[in-house]
């Protein structure tokens, strides 16, 4: 029993361990970086600078608070991140953009150095402490304007050219998609598509058929099975016919009986008249009109 409870406290504490490691900044990633902005994404200012993107590998929320970033490998606290702004909080496998512009007077975003085209950029981000490496890169000389030096998969590939410039976002992004290429390359017509949309409706069908002549054969069954216990109980109502007592016959007369004796009246066979007799008044005699006054 002890050993149970030490296993499941042990267990517990990985969890957490874990856990709070997910939470750490030691989870962040330099990702892409832009050192020439010609045409490309513009600040919250309306301005074109060099960038510096960060991705959150790990699966929880991490708040990047009070590190810093560099490009300068003796001076590792050189732009402190701000503590207080909520945007500091990154999602996880979430990417966060902030601009060498030189001016960190105009937010937490925009760091207080710039990016020299011409030579190679160290770039590194270290934690609250300022000691700890967190990731680092230098990106090299003579890059192209408008095309951006990043990782080849979000936080954990190789650094290479991008083909695409991908602020704020995956690093590898589908244009196109691989089943419509493939008809596209290989059934230019739509034949291959026409047939097999015909086979998908026409296998729907039968199976429909099949299912609803199955139902209707059980459907047939039930009845016949319904109508045999029928005519089995018929049938033995039929044989019982003839073997009641006289009681039961006895009984059915007397009732009879007095259903017919109730239904009439008491009839006598002998006719009797009688003569009535009426006093005349010449008032009911049709001999007098109404313009003449009866006469006494």
């Amino acid at each position: 029993m002890i050993n149970k409870k030490i296993g499941v406290l042990l267990l517990f504490a990985l969890l957490v361990s874990f856990g709070a490691k997910a939470q750490r900044a030691t989870s962040m990633r330099i990702n892409e970086v832009l050192v020439i902005n010609e045409d490309n994404y513009v600040d919250d200012y309306g301005k074109r600078h060099a960038w510096i993107e960060l991705f959150n590998s790990s699966a929880g929320t991490v708040n990047i608070q009070g590190c810093f970033l560099t490009n300068d490998k003796n001076n590792p606290k050189k732009y402190p991140i701000p503590k207080g702004d909520v945007l500091t909080l990154i999602p996880p496998h979430q990417h966060t953009l902030f601009w060498a512009d030189g001016e960190p007077n105009r937010g937490t975003f925009h760091v207080n150095f710039t990016l020299d085209p011409s030579t190679e950029n160290y770039i590194a981000l270290y934690d609250a402490d300022g000691k700890t490496l967190i990731d680092e890169v230098v990106i090299p000389a003579l890059q192209k304007a408008d095309v951006s030096y990043g990782r080849t998969i979000d936080g954990h590939g190789e650094w290479a050219t991008l083909q695409k410039v991908t602020p704020s976002t995956n690093n590898v992004t589908l244009d196109s998609n691989e089943k419509i290429d493939n008809f596209k390359a290989n059934d230019s017509l739509g034949i291959g598509m026409t047939l097999t949309a015909m086979a998908v409706v026409f296998t729907g069908l039968f199976l429909l058929f099949i299912i609803f002549k199955q139902i209707g054969k059980f459907s047939i069954a039930a009845s016949k099975r319904n109508a045999q216990k029928a005519s089995g109980s018929t049938s033995a109502v039929a044989a019982n016919i003839g073997q009641e007592s006289g009681e039961i016959f006895a009984a059915i007369g007397a009732a009879l009986y007095e259903m017919s004796d109730d239904n009439h009246d008491i009839e006598h066979t002998v006719l009797t008249i009688r003569k009535v007799q009426r006093a005349y008044s010449p008032w009911s005699s049709k001999i007098y009109g109404l313009r003449e006054v009866p006469k006494k």
